[in-house]
């Protein structure tokens, strides 16, 4: 069936993308590609010594290594990464990790307009994207600018092949979320639909076979391979209630980025199924299932992802206050937002159940 509409508009920003195992070590052909001869490696603490040996590796085009990099993209955390770039000099950023070091990445190219260079580590797809989610005083909020989009990302399947499986499948939940929500977007086109459902059939087809066999290669490459696909579908279009429960939950009650994905992903997509099933029937072809929500839920359970929110801290009293900020600034989605409405799919997320809607 063709996904074609009678008024569309479709931008694509000139990104350079490579696929393959073993890409990283290319990273300096492309500082030079890039013109430049001052690159600042990026990691989080627990990545330091990736960030290290990539360093290494660059020899002389790297000026040094920043491994702060955190969870939600704090601005205090940015503002040092920006003193240290200044300091350093740095002329260009290489970026080692997951979405915490792409969004450290991004902060400081919005700051500074220097080039990135992403080199992923999981599945986030958040550096396809020209959208930066940052956090200050509680708060997260996104924005939208040409600035913070990587002009260079290198997929190396090496690098995922010894992620955790837990990590594995959160992550992949969290990209798959771009997609899922891409086929009901307000401003979706029919190069995002198709991104979106090739991207959700390459997590299909392989998530499984990683949860299996985690140094499976080819697995592994045909799972980033949809994380980037998922990731591009985000930066096309605008994103609605799941990601806005997302936000909300890690912004102001500090709850992980992809476990929290993984977890509302099924409970966001049930609600908005009720005014978006013709949209999402192409997650219960891929996923099967008597409707989108159960579908995904029951195929995050075969891969043994999360299906609690208590699992990660947030209290039950937490969640009013939740589906207050949730629901405090109107905002597009297909089916209307309750506080109420809210408030029952973050109690069923809570306790892991099955979507109720």
């Amino acid at each position: 069936m063709s996904h074609f509409t009678s008024s569309f508009a479709v931008q694509f920003a000139p990104v350079r993308v490579r696929f393959g195992a073993g890409i990283r070590a290319q990273v300096s052909e492309e500082i030079a590609r890039l013109g430049r001869k001052r690159a600042l490696v990026l990691s989080t603490p627990p990545q330091a010594d990736a960030a290290m040996q990539m360093a290494q590796d660059i020899g002389d085009l790297a000026v040094g290594v920043f491994t702060r990099a955190a969870m939600h993209t704090p601005v205090a955390v940015t503002e040092e990464a920006v003193a240290h770039v200044l300091s350093v000099r740095a002329d260009c950023l290489v970026a080692i990790g997951g979405g915490s070091t792409t969004g450290l990445g991004k902060a400081i190219a919005l700051r500074t307009d220097l080039p990135q260079i992403v080199v992923p580590t999981t599945y986030a797809g958040s550096e396809a994207t020209n959208i930066l989610g940052q956090t200050e005083n509680g708060v997260k909020t996104t924005l939208t600018d040409a600035r913070v989009q990587p002009e260079v990302i290198l997929y190396d399947a090496e690098l995922v092949k010894t992620l955790p499986v837990g990590m594995t499948v959160t992550s992949a939940l969290n990209a798959m979320a771009h997609a899922v929500e891409g086929l009901y977007a307000r401003d979706r086109n029919p190069l995002s639909t198709l991104l979106a459902i090739e991207g959700l059939e390459a997590f299909a087809e392989a998530l499984e076979k990683v949860v299996a066999s985690p140094a499976d290669l080819e697995a592994r490459g045909r799972t980033l391979y949809g994380a980037w696909l998922c990731g591009t579908v985000l930066g096309q279009v605008g994103m609605a209630l799941h990601h806005k429960l997302c936000h909300t939950l890690g912004g102001s009650f500090d709850l992980p980025h992809a476990e929290t994905h993984a977890v509302i992903l099924p409970h966001a997509i049930a609600f908005n199924a009720r005014a978006a099933s013709r949209e999402l029937e192409p997650v219960v072809r891929i996923f099967g299932g008597p409707e989108p929500g159960i579908a995904l839920y029951d195929f995050a359970r075969r891969v043994g992802a999360p299906l609690a929110l208590r699992e990660f801290g947030l209290r039950e009293e937490d969640l009013d206050k939740a589906a207050e900020i949730a629901t405090s600034k109107p905002y597009w989605n297909p089916q209307k937002v309750t506080k109420q409405d809210i408030a029952t799919l973050l109690a069923a997320a809570w306790r892991g159940d099955p979507p109720a809607f």
